[in-house]
């Protein structure tokens, strides 16, 4: 790292001028379904439509630029579980720097394909981040090669900062800002252009719940928002964080995961839980204040399994999945009769499972659970009343 210094709006400018034709200038879009559930003007930010899928992309670009013709012979080493290793890979391979990036061994398989397929040489080692971070700095000190540090170097948050110049020319009348914070790179860099360019907006940063050391929680836990699962934010991050942000509030994996199926449904847009987690505290009134609020969606390279697991879930709380268990006789023609009735009460049916072994039930009865799909939680509870009345006895499993 060349200085530990904050970076300025002149380096954020000139990092703008750098990445330009690189990095994209992301779309923002004014949702009218957000906002009415808001009850103030709602603009996201799609950093999600970036190159690689995050806003990581810019700051991997500038800072491999920076880099001296001796450097860019050594190439760049860095260690990630995600969207940090695939920016420096692609951003490397632009350029024509030899990249090798570190990363867990039970690092995704979706991510560590991509990171592989820009170019890099990937290296699995160790259990933990913790782990590839140590083998990565190890290899830079041994090689002379570069690290690029996911968030604790002035021209990484200078090239995550130019989202900061782009905010204030696309929503000129936003009065709050809401924003992500994992290792802070992101909001330290948008923090220190809109103070300079929009001094009256509120900058508001948001942390998961299971793992939010800005909000004094210290204890940590798994997170669907594992972006943002930064145990220790840099020291140079939080020294501008301390004096930008106005608040730092946290969410749960329940409400981020309702923001995510709402962005796939309404906005359709693909986020992952650190990119969904600004929607997250809006929706979920933790952000203060009434005026127009833009709300950075930081990335959408969320795991397919993963995303199954957060839709059937989201889907399920907001009464659009509905899971019972009951029991009909074991003959012909039972199970066809509780069907129709159900279909009469204009619900699809997903999925049907007997259970008959190992069950403490009669010998003549069979266990059936069955998945409906519903439109809202009171078309669920008509349903399990018109079952009870039917004669069923009903269990409902969620």
């Amino acid at each position: 790292m060349k200085t530990r210094s904050a970076p300025t709006l002149p380096d954020i400018e000139a990092a703008r001028g750098r990445i330009e034709g690189l990095a994209r200038v992301t779309p923002v879009y004014p949702s009218e379904t957000f906002s009415r559930l808001a009850g103030r003007e709602v603009h996201l930010k799609a950093e999600t439509l970036q190159r690689t899928g995050s806003f990581k992309i810019r700051g991997a670009v500038n800072r491999i630029l920076t880099l001296t013709e001796a450097e860019r012979e050594a190439g760049v080493v860095a260690a990630s579980a995600g969207n940090h290793g695939q920016a420096v890979a692609w951003a490397a391979r632009e350029i024509g720097v030899p990249a090798q990036i570190f990363m867990p061994l039970d690092a995704p398989l979706a991510k560590l394909d991509a990171t592989r397929n820009y170019g890099a040489r990937v290296e699995l080692t160790g259990e933990f981040f913790d782990d590839a971070l140590a083998a990565a700095l190890e290899v830079a000190d041994a090689t002379g090669a570069t690290f690029v540090h996911a968030f604790e170097d002035p021209e990484v948050i200078a090239g995550q900062g130019t989202i900061g110049f782009e905010l204030a020319e696309q929503i000129p009348g936003v009065e709050t800002v809401v924003i992500p914070i994992g290792g802070g790179g992101l909001a330290a860099g948008i923090a220190i252009a809109l103070h300079a360019l929009r001094p009256r907006v509120r900058l508001v940063g948001v942390q998961a719940a299971a793992c939010s050391p800005l909000t004094g929680e210290k204890d940590h836990g798994y997170t669907i928002a594992d972006g943002i699962a930064v145990k220790s934010p840099g020291e140079l991050t939080s020294s501008i964080l301390e004096e930008r942000l106005e608040a730092v509030v946290s969410v749960t994996d329940e409400e981020i995961s309702q923001a995510i199926v709402l962005l796939l449904e309404r906005a359709k847009l693909v986020v992952e839980g650190a990119g969904a987690a600004g929607l997250a505290a809006v929706l979920a009134g933790k952000v203060t204040g009434g005026g127009p609020v833009g709300v950075v969606l930081s990335g959408g390279n969320i795991d397919p399994s993963l995303l199954i697991t957060v839709m059937r879930h989201g889907l399920s709380l907001a009464g659009r999945y509905l899971v019972v268990r009951t029991r009909v006789s074991d003959r012909p023609g039972e199970l066809i009769k509780l069907l129709d009735l159900v279909a009469r009460e204009r619900v699809n049916v997903v999925s049907v499972e007997h259970h008959r072994e190992g069950m403490a039930i009669s010998v003549t009865d069979t266990e059936v659970e069955l998945t409906l799909a519903t439109r809202d939680e009171e078309h669920c509870a008509a349903l399990v009343e018109a079952m009870g009345r039917w004669g069923y006895d009903v269990e409902r499993l969620r």
